[in-house]
């Protein structure tokens, strides 16, 4: 290994201890709807030019507010224990990753599977992709695309001890769906009070007046 080589190395692995520790949040209330994180997503270097997150509407019919859809990254991920081919796998880091390529039969059962509506087919390549937290960044000690354009924090990759000396919500990673307990890797900021976040679908659906 050459010198400069030696240097590079040097400076991964310090950005590595540097980044050790960081984790992901998501605050609803602080997001805008400016779509600076869909652009960002869309350049990560592994898919340039496709955005594997979107920013949806929370409740389109009486408001305005936005919210920056990511991969949750599951602790039990609904969408590779459907996977008849064994194409989505989680690392060691808890990062859930896109179909393996050359093993993904696009049948969409990731799709209807995961309680967030992450995952995404991608029909000209017959490939699921999703959010993986800019593993090619993240990996290398840099923080996701993301995370780094936000002008108003509504994502965030930073340490707990910040979260907790600057936001007045709290950090929540366990999600009810029903009978259906989800624990996730990325946090969503919520009200003190909260120990999880109970999601009703039918909550969100749309039915007309009689």
């Amino acid at each position: 290994m050459g010198e400069e080589d030696g240097l590079r190395a040097g400076a991964s692995r310090s950005w590595k201890r540097l980044m050790f520790g960081f984790e992901f949040y998501v605050d609803p209330s602080r997001c805008i709807g400016c779509q600076a994180c869909v652009a960002a997503c869309a350049e990560c270097e592994t898919h340039r030019g496709t955005s594997m997150i979107h920013v949806d509407y929370i409740d389109r019919a009486s408001s305005i507010a936005t919210v920056p859809t990511v991969c949750m990254h599951c602790e039990d991920p609904t969408c590779a224990e459907v996977c008849p081919a064994d194409a989505i796998k989680k690392g060691e880091d808890g990062i859930v990753q896109s179909s393996l390529k050359p093993r993904c039969v696009a049948c969409s059962n990731c799709v209807l599977a995961c309680p967030f509506g992450v995952p995404k087919m991608m029909a000209r390549l017959e490939q699921m992709m999703k959010c993986d937290m800019c593993y090619d960044r993240t990996s290398a000690g840099k923080r996701p695309m993301c995370a780094t354009v936000c002008p108003s924090q509504a994502l965030a990759y930073v340490l707990p001890e910040a979260i907790a000396s600057n936001r007045r919500e709290k950090p929540v990673n366990v999600f009810q769906f029903g009978g259906q307990t989800v624990t996730t890797k990325v946090f969503y900021m919520a009200p003190p009070e909260v120990e999880a976040i109970e999601i009703d679908v039918a909550d969100y659906t749309w039915e007309a007046s009689a």
